[in-house]
């Protein structure tokens, strides 16, 4: 009972206090709702825009990966055709150069 009594003179109190104040102190509490609801609409806004942000730089990240996909299997191709012209040649050079030394052999 007593706790009742209690909340029953503290709202009398801040009635009283708002009464008081008139009407400044509810344009007071009205702007500052009208400021929180503004901030909210700004965060979900910069939010939505960070999301969109981050998916069209991976959407620019995939596109610049498939485009260079095929150059890089051009690349290896070039690459394994030169090291096998390359390894031939060695090849041929180390044939020749085991006939040479088998015909120096002989002599």
């Amino acid at each position: 009972m007593k706790f009742r009594t209690m909340a029953t003179l503290t709202a009398l109190a801040l009635a009283a206090s708002l009464a008081a104040c008139g009407p400044s102190a509810q344009e007071s509490a009205d702007k500052a709702r009208a400021e929180a609801a503004k901030a909210a609409e700004a965060s979900a806004a910069a939010a939505r825009a960070a999301a969109d942000a981050a998916m069209q730089a991976t959407k620019d990240a995939a596109d610049k990966a498939a485009a260079a996909a095929p150059n890089a299997v051009d690349a290896t191709k070039d690459a394994a055709a030169k090291a096998s012209a390359d390894a031939k040649e060695a090849a041929d050079k180390a044939v020749a150069a085991a006939k040479d030394a088998a015909n120096r052999a002989k002599k």
